[in-house]
């Protein structure tokens, strides 16, 4: 089959939403599909067998595109949709296969030229632009809508998580929909990272948090719970890997006001190519995120490393996360500390959760059970 996978994303950039797609694109080019992916301007160019890169025109002024909805990217979106126009033209497309905003893309490529399209579900939408647009609350009946015509004109919806599954199948029932889950990075490793406790010179018990410093990862959620964690016991530190060089600062400022800046240690961008050994150095692992409902891609690494793994009892993370591999508090403060606390207290429970963690992932998000379901939904995909 021939795709034009359209990607609204800086291509190549190690972070969520273009590994996913790096990863998509590497599948169906593997199993014999000939793949044409559109993508932004902006990102690394990086050689994927039977896949064809073509970006949108490079737009003056724009660069650093970050994740989430912002003014740079919808304007690279209107770009990237007059390229997916010239390249309908140029080729004989069997399928459109878009993701996230670029379903909407699709929709137009599809009036234009009759060529049917998946809907790739990352993230819902509507949801994501009220939580940072607050006043445009009034509109989510109108954005939902909008989702949900999108799904209803697809042929098929492949869905990130498990809210995105239950969203597409109560806007179509009857529509071929699959749940393909993000899977864990921590295989295939370039080598072993650098030591972070000899670094940075840690000698007690090292939380680690790995991703970026966007609002809705809770990182203020925290720090004020490691703060109240750390006056309570003091051998505890704080890694944090990822984020800009402008989120960083800020939220070292935060933790010099909060008086912990002696035990939070800042990275920066890590390759994604060591994440598992950066993993693996940790004893708790953190996900704080306090906004959205799709499944963080770090979830499953953090799994699969064997750590145990501390996270907000949101469905975000309760989708994939349970008691048994997990260790699940409220998104408040008190909650967050006290989490800390008994995970740092008790060796026996990290050992447990770490290694049920580890048995769980390798049996559901495997890249072997990724590479089928994505072969299951095309061999299923009727595009007449």
């Amino acid at each position: 089959m021939k795709i034009l996978l359209i990607a609204p994303q800086p291509f190549y950039q190690d972070r969520g939403t273009p590994i996913a797609v790096r990863l998509l694109a590497r599948t169906l080019g593997e199993q014999g599909h000939a793949v044409h992916l559109l993508v932004f301007h902006e990102g690394e160019d990086i050689a994927i067998p039977n896949v064809t890169i073509h970006r949108s025109a490079a737009v003056f002024g724009i660069k650093d595109i970050k994740s989430g909805l912002t003014l740079k990217k919808l304007v690279c979106d209107v770009f990237v949709a007059v390229k997916a126009i010239r390249l309908a033209r140029a080729h004989r497309f069997d399928c459109l296969h878009a993701v996230e905003e670029g379903v909407f893309i699709a929709m137009m490529v599809n009036k234009l030229f009759a060529i049917p399209y998946v809907y790739d579900m990352d993230s819902l939408m509507s949801l994501q632009i009220i939580e940072k647009f607050p006043s445009l609350r009034p509109l989510r009946c109108s954005m939902e809508w909008v989702e949900k015509k999108a799904v209803l004109s697809s042929n098929g919806v492949v869905a990130v998580c498990r809210a995105l599954e239950d969203t597409a199948r109560r806007y179509a029932p009857d529509k071929l929909i699959v749940r393909l889950e993000d899977i864990s990075l921590v295989e295939g490793e370039a080598g072993e990272a650098e030591d972070l406790r000899q670094r940075l010179g840690i000698a007690g018990l090292m939380l680690m948090y790995v991703g970026n410093l966007e609002k809705y990862q809770g990182i203020d959620l925290l720090l004020e719970g490691f703060r109240q964690a750390s006056g309570q016991q003091d051998n505890l530190n704080l890694v944090i890997i990822g984020g800009s060089q402008g989120d960083i600062e800020a939220y070292r400022q935060q933790a010099q006001r909060a008086g912990i800046a002696d035990r939070v240690f800042f990275c920066g961008p890590r390759p994604v190519e060591m994440l598992g050994s950066y993993l693996r150095q940790a004893d708790i692992l953190v996900s704080p995120r306090t906004q959205g409902n799709n499944t963080p891609m770090k979830i499953y690494s953090y799994l699969d490393s064997g750590r145990p793994v501390l996270a907000t009892k949101l469905a975000t993370h309760t989708q994939v996360l349970d008691d048994t591999i997990s260790y699940l508090v409220e998104p408040v403060t008190g909650a967050m500390a006290q989490g800390i606390l008994t995970l740092a207290g008790n060796a026996e429970l990290r050992s447990r959760l770490g290694a049920r963690a580890r048995d769980r992932v390798r049996d559901e998000y495997s890249l072997p059970v990724f590479k089928k379901k994505v072969a299951d939904f095309y061999r299923r995909l009727s595009i007449s």
